[in-house]
């Protein structure tokens, strides 16, 4: 700093004060100063600048799975919406989410230096064996139940899912089967709630909950159960790829979407209009929940300390063919 001060004919203040993007330089002595960082490639040390003012100008995020499709639309719009406020994104998977886990997953981001953790868990916060997060370091909290223990940002997945389950019975479905998602996912028995307390509503019998594990792979297994399965005219799959492997089911076994059985999806991601035929589904907001978290966190760190509890991003069906009324072969 002391060289491009000498070769610019400034003081070093001012060489900070210009690296540092401040007002109150004129233009003439800001474009001398950069003339100067150019010709002895001066780059300021961003290291220390961290260290004295306490701030790294980067999020942390803990994620437990990068298998699943909504893990990673939602870390795509993290790292987005983070990049876009001028922060970079530290990424640590964790194997298990076991509070060793999690303890050793903070403990590294702490010597990595970030100002703030966003933890995508998708698992039970509130569960009886429970998951404590560290109390001194700024937290959001993605896809659980932490309930008012965190900030907390989540899709409305009961808004979705009553959706869902309404379109099918307004179609004249008696009843919707289920194909679940995994027992300890979060947002899989959210969804699996509301799906049976939106048949109760309705005064609906509720059949069996099949479950998947998110794959297609799975939504096929489970799909050639449902083919067997009496009755079985609409299903509500958790999410698109299990209604892919759904899909591939019912055609091997003979049953036409729509005109025999009725197919919903959960995410809306970029292949569902691509299936076949095209998926009717709920979409999710990716963007926006990663807006939101983004933003809680920074408000943490700006000592705006954001309420705790559940923020919730509105769904939206997206209705395509997959959908129809039974024994009608012109889907809704």
């Amino acid at each position: 700093m002391a060289d491009v001060a000498r070769l610019a004919g400034v003081s070093a203040q001012t060489v900070s004060r210009v690296s540092n993007g401040y007002a109150g330089v004129n233009d003439a002595t800001r474009r001398a100063v950069l003339d100067a960082m150019k010709e002895l490639d001066y780059r300021p040390n961003s290291a220390a600048r961290a260290l004295k003012r306490g701030e790294f100008r980067t999020i942390g995020v803990i994620t437990f799975s990068l298998a699943t499709t909504g893990n990673v639309r939602t870390l795509e719009a993290i790292a987005t919406a983070a990049a876009r406020e001028g922060y970079a994104v530290t990424l640590l998977p964790v194997a298990l989410p076991t509070q060793d886990e999690v303890r050793g997953a903070f403990s590294r981001l702490e010597e990595l230096a970030v100002d703030a953790v966003i933890v995508i868990m998708e698992v039970h916060l509130l569960d009886a064996v429970t998951l404590t997060l560290p109390p001194h370091v700024q937290v959001v909290v993605v896809d659980s139940d932490a309930g008012d223990h965190y900030t907390v940002v989540d899709t409305d997945q009961a808004g979705g899912t009553r959706a869902a389950v309404r379109h099918l019975l307004d179609l004249g479905h008696e009843t919707v089967w289920h194909l679940g998602g995994p027992e300890d996912s979060f947002a899989a028995q959210r969804r699996a709630d509301a799906w049976r307390a939106a048949l109760a509503e309705a005064g609906r019998v509720t059949p069996p909950l099949v479950r998947g594990d998110w794959s297609a792979e799975s939504g096929y297994r489970a799909g050639l159960e449902l083919a067997r399965a009496s009755g079985c005219g609409a299903v509500f799959a958790a999410n698109d790829q299990m209604a892919l492997g759904l899909l591939r089911a019912l055609h091997e076994r003979g049953l036409r979407v729509p005109e025999d059985v009725s197919v919903i999806g959960f995410d809306d991601i970029p292949e569902a209009s691509s299936f076949l035929p095209p998926l009717t589904t709920v979409h999710q907001d990716f963007a926006e929940v990663g807006r939101l978290c983004v933003d809680a966190a920074l408000r943490k760190v700006r000592q705006e300390e954001p309420e705790r509890g559940t923020t919730l991003v509105p769904t939206r069906l997206v209705l395509r063919a997959s959908t129809a009324r039974p024994g009608r072969r012109d889907a809704e």
